[in-house]
């Protein structure tokens, strides 16, 4: 039964006022934090959540995993704008108002004040009618160098390897395998941030893209008078559980616009950056390049050798 006294209350701030001492901003308490930058650059915001794979992780009780792939889904979109995040804020939803929602929100304080993200606010709400644990974020991060983000023709591809399923397809995972909990349902989505941050500081990359809903038919939006074409002779194969849903009925065009298949992140660079990072970058690999076309990504398939053309 829900309490509106909110008997975790002190626990929550006390756990949130530790994220607060970051190189980026000053919060101070109040009604409200008060929050002043310092730094000026432009900046972006990003929202999203952990969607149907919630399910997954309160049955499971994997809320670390769970926080973990709502931060994924944020700090990998806003890798795409080589942005860096400094400032968060929450809505937790559960079914039950028990000290779950205190670890939770005591494992995103955790993992915010490594980042030196500062957590300014949330909430907290609790749906009897649900049986699933929901995270949804918004963070804020700033950008020094605001660059264009597009595809360019003779670009070679880098794909950044999956961790597995990641946050994206569990609405039709549900639909396959019911109440079955496996171990690849809990794994958190690999969070690519640093690394991204890190290889765009010595590379120049023309185009990124965060293999997320939609799959990889997100990489169209980067395509201007030009295709991408992805092969399947690379080293980032699907893993066993994608293979697994294909068995099950799912054909090769719905495997690569719903699920990343073994790839998480896309770059798009030169052939010699292509090579380096490559050389240095580990669970990386040339999966492709880009071409002249009309906007079209074109797939080898890993499951059935046909050709998919989204």
């Amino acid at each position: 039964m829900y309490d509106p006294i909110k008997p975790y209350k002190k626990q929550i701030l006390d756990a949130i006022k530790k994220t607060w001492k970051t190189p980026f901003v000053t919060v101070k308490s109040g009604v409200y934090p008060v929050i002043t930058k310092k730094f000026d650059f432009p900046e972006v915001d990003h929202t999203d959540g952990i969607g149907t794979k919630g399910y997954y992780h309160w049955k499971a009780g994997t809320l670390k995993n769970a926080v973990i792939d709502a931060l994924a889904m944020n700090l990998n979109d806003l890798a795409m704008a080589r942005a860096v995040p400094y400032k968060l804020q929450n809505h937790i939803t559960v079914p039950v108002e028990d000290e779950r929602v205190l670890k939770t929100v005591q494992f995103l304080a955790a993992e915010c004040k490594k980042r030196k993200i500062a957590i300014t606010g949330g909430e907290n709400s609790f749906h009897e009618n649900i049986d699933a644990i929901d995270i949804s974020i918004t963070v804020s991060g700033f950008v020094k160098k605001p660059t264009n983000n597009r595809f360019k023709i003779g670009d070679t591809l880098v794909g950044l390897q999956s961790s597995g399923i990641h946050s994206n397809g569990f609405t039709l995972v549900n639909k396959l395998f019911g109440d079955e909990i496996r171990p690849e349902f809990l794994e958190p989505t690999r969070i690519y941030l640093d690394q991204v941050l890190d290889l765009v500081s010595k590379h120049k990359v023309n185009g990124m893209m965060h293999i997320t809903g939609g799959s990889f038919s997100k990489l169209k939006e980067l395509l201007i008078d030009s295709a991408a074409k992805i092969n399947n002779y690379h080293r980032l194969g699907p893993q066993e559980i994608f293979y697994e849903l294909y068995r099950k009925g799912v054909v090769d065009k719905k495997m690569y616009t719903t699920f990343n298949c073994g790839i998480g992140f896309v770059l798009s660079t030169n052939k010699t950056s292509a090579e380096k990072i490559v050389s240095k970058f580990n669970r990386t690999a040339i999966i492709g390049e880009v071409v002249a076309g009309s906007g079209k990504v074109i797939i080898d398939s890993f499951f059935s050798k046909t050709k998919v053309v989204i």
